[in-house]
């Protein structure tokens, strides 16, 4: 049931390969063009890391940590450095700015948003899975030259996509009348 498919969804931190294929990936791209979009503004773009690309932009992570922390010790270089080879393909969403008189910028960052959770949703719907990441890396300007991102861009999440290494983690419960009110 579709709804069961929802409520059990959790991330998965440790991925394998497979990867999604193009296939796949142009299915969870269709289910991410179908989120809010307040004056269908398509306030996002997505850029897929694969293969020795991962390598390429651990090489960039590295060089941005660097340039914000000079003195960072070899271990935490090499988990910058290592960090996209944590599963077989990244998916950068990417939230593109565009001044709207009636769309804020908050609205155009929440429609990313709700991309990047409908790539994980589509993702596990086939049987893959994934991990939602931000960290310094999306914020940090060197990062988004690398990657080519305009002046009016910013990275919104890394989704790590693969296949489940290992099984789900177990997740509480939460009691909807925890978090739901009647005004």
């Amino acid at each position: 049931m579709l709804l069961d498919f929802l409520q059990q969804r959790n991330s998965a931190p440790r991925l394998d390969s497979p990867a999604p294929d193009a296939v796949a990936l142009q299915q969870m791209i269709r289910a991410a063009t179908r989120v809010p979009d307040h004056a269908w503004l398509r306030p996002w773009r997505f850029i897929s890391v694969e293969g020795d690309r991962r390598k390429d932009l651990g090489k960039v992570f590295e060089a941005a940590l660097l340039k914000r922390e000079p003195e960072a010790a070899e271990n935490v270089r090499e988990r910058a450095r290592n960090a996209p080879l944590r599963a077989p393909l990244i998916l950068v969403v990417v939230t593109r700015i565009s001044e709207h008189p009636k769309v804020p910028s908050v609205e155009q960052r929440k429609s990313a948003a709700c991309a990047a959770y409908a790539i994980l949703l589509a993702a596990e719907a086939q049987g893959f899975a994934g991990v939602w990441r931000t960290g310094d890396n999306a914020y940090d300007p060197d990062v988004m030259a690398a990657l080519g991102l305009n002046e009016d861009e910013e990275i919104a999440a890394f989704i790590y996509l693969g296949t489940r290494d290992g099984r789900s983690k177990a997740i509480p419960e939460l009691s909807p009348e925890d978090f739901h009110s009647r005004w």
